[in-house]
């Protein structure tokens, strides 16, 4: 037993809890419970996890997980050990180079371009010259003969007055009926009206549906429950499972999030922003409840 589990236990056995207790008050599994005070940190789904649940523990028995972080740090993996980057291979690699390749393309065609352009403008300006050169020379033969004028005149017959012609009344235009407008659909909004610690309290409004999907784009454990105390699902999700739960009728949804940075919840396909960051508070508490029309 390490130092740092043996101050969980003993804070834990001080208040008279067991590991049942603390397990229902954080609905972390009893086996990662006692791993931890053990210091078997490998069992965990995750390193990352080690802290958050530690964190938890601490948490359940009173205790200040920033200051047992400090005094135990060399005991507490790091959560930053899993953010290894990761390089393309295989066709991902072969779509990056082909994006770099056809990138470069513009470059060469824009260096073309550049060759010709003294061309293009010397040629522009000879053709603007000649058009001024015709503009500004008098035409020969452009001003008009007297004699031919008069010419033109005697040869014109008088023409003869071609009679009116009646216009006929324009037809009466039939009245414009106005349509009424039809009113617009409403439109759905989810907002946070409240926080309390690690909960986040959200109102959905505008909506005649109530779909509640959550995402995972890494590894993360969920729990999912109704206003009524129903559980719908409660357990791990790997990275890109995802869990829709058709929640129409329901006062409102619980949603506990045991890693909130690989987490994703949805409504009605509409994204929920996080009130509380996800970096800063990984554990988390989501109610969602939908007003009433």
């Amino acid at each position: 037993m390490t130092e740092l589990g043996r101050k969980l236990k003993e804070a834990r056995e001080s208040k008279g809890m067991s590991l049942s207790d603390v397990q229902e008050s954080t609905k972390i599994q009893k086996r990662y419970l006692e791993g931890i005070e053990e210091g078997a940190y490998d069992i965990m789904p995750g390193k990352f996890y080690v802290r958050a649940f530690i964190k938890q523990y601490a948490e359940a028995v009173g205790l200040n997980a920033e200051e047992l972080f400090e005094e135990f740090k060399s005991e507490v993996p790091s959560s930053k050990e899993d953010e290894v980057p990761l390089r393309p291979t295989g066709t991902a690699a072969a779509a990056d180079q082909k994006t770099r390749v056809d990138a470069s393309k513009p470059v060469r065609e824009s260096s073309k371009l550049l060759d010709y352009l003294p061309k293009i403008l010397v040629t522009a300006f000879i053709i603007g010259a000649l058009v001024l050169v015709y503009v500004l020379i008098p035409k020969s033969g452009s001003e008009s003969d007297p004699a031919v004028e008069e010419e033109v005149q005697v040869e014109k017959e008088p023409t003869t007055e071609e009679p009116a012609v009646e216009e006929t009344p324009a037809a009466e235009e039939e009245p414009v009926v106005e349509e009424e407008p039809v009113p617009a659909a409403p439109v759905q909004t989810l907002s946070a009206v409240s926080t309390s610690g690690r909960q986040t309290v959200y109102e959905l409004s505008g909506a005649k549906a109530f779909e509640v999907a959550v995402a995972s784009k890494g590894e993360t454990w969920i729990e999912i429950t109704d206003g009524s105390g129903k559980s719908y699902f409660s357990g791990m999700l790997a990275n890109g499972q995802t869990q829709t739960h058709n929640m129409t009728g329901q006062k409102e949804a619980r949603i506990k999030v045991g890693f909130a940075p690989a987490t994703v919840i949805t409504v009605n396909g509409e994204t929920l922003a996080y009130k509380l960051p996800a970096d800063g508070q990984v554990l988390q508490d989501i109610i969602i409840r939908p007003k009433a029309q």
